[in-house]
Parts: C-alpha cells; sequence; structure tokens
C-alpha cells in the first residue's frame, strides 16, 4: 500500500440519498494503469472511505478526507480522482475550473451534453470508457443494476487518446 492519508474533517458533509451509490473495488482496478503512480491523488468525496483505501492498495498516494471538496484543503495533491456526488455535478464541475488541476471523475454519460462542462471545459477534456455498466454500491452493498451507463471526464490526464476505451 503506497499511503492513505485520513483525517476528521471540519464540518459534517450531506449529501441526499441518490449521492451514496459507492465506487466497487474492480471500477478502481480498472482505471489504475492511466493514473500515474509517483503524484499525489485527492479523492475529495469520502462516501464510505473505500475508494481511496482501494487507490492506496493499488500502489498510489492518496489524500482522502472526510471534508468538505469546497473548502481549502489543508494537503498538497497533484491530480483529482472520484465518483462525485451527481447531485453537485455543475458546482463541482465549477470549483474544479478554478483549481485547475488534472483531474478524472467518473460522471453519467448525460453529463456530456451539459452546458457547465461545455462552459468551463470545452475542447479540454478527454473521456474513459468502462467496459460494461458500473453496478454501484449502496449501504454496503452491491447493486443488481444501474440504468445509467457512465464515464470517466478528464482534465489535464495526457491520456494517449481523446476517446479511451477499457
Amino acid at each position: 500500500m503506497a499511503g492513505l492519508s485520513l483525517r476528521g474533517g471540519k464540518r459534517d458533509i450531506q449529501f441526499g440519498n441518490d449521492d451514496s451509490y459507492m465506487t466497487p473495488q474492480d471500477v478502481w482496478e480498472s482505471i489504475a494503469h492511466l493514473l500515474p503512480k509517483d503524484k499525489i491523488i485527492y479523492e475529495p468525496f469520502y462516501g464510505d472511505g473505500k475508494s481511496g483505501e482501494y487507490l492506496a492498495e493499488l500502489g498510489f498516494q492518496v489524500e482522502h478526507h472526510a471534508i468538505d471538496f469546497f473548502d481549502d484543503p489543508s494537503f498538497n495533491y497533484d491530480i483529482i480522482v472520484s465518483n462525485p456526488p451527481y447531485s453537485m455535478k455543475s458546482k463541482i464541475f465549477k470549483r474544479l475550473a478554478l483549481l485547475d488541476k488534472p483531474f478524472m471523475l467518473l460522471v453519467p454519460v448525460s453529463t456530456m451534453t451539459k452546458q457547465f462542462l461545455k462552459k468551463y471545459f470545452q475542447d479540454m477534456i478527454q473521456i474513459v470508457i468502462p467496459k460494461t455498466r458500473i453496478h454501484f454500491v449502496k449501504n454496503s452493498l452491491q447493486t443488481k443494476g444501474s440504468w445509467f451507463d457512465t464515464l470517466w471526464v478528464c482534465y489535464k490526464m495526457n491520456l494517449e487518446k481523446d476517446i479511451t476505451y477499457l
């Protein structure tokens, strides 16, 4: 395990019930080859805490804290990698534009048509398309299905192709 830094947050973060779907370990494994091992990853959306653990188990140095993404963190990082709460996508992408850090976010395919993505990142993103539809984890249980497709929206990740199929 490369390293996982966990700290308590400044305040409790409350998300809607539809935002509490966690990313299974195999999804993190499927993108590991696209992430640079020499960079510090910030996984800003804590959820159940497992995503940071999974990334650390894959050999990455990870900052993963139960703090609010919209506050300035007290630690250094190079890349943001996360499955963000979908109800806050517009606000999250606005914050990402201000941070101007490389990122890789797992979002619904429909995000590609949203004005906020075009406004902040038009002509500057790459996408990574998962092999299959992702079945997320809810209340520590693997769901049996998902009604929507997802993809990874990437910025400044310098991937070999603009569209990468896993």
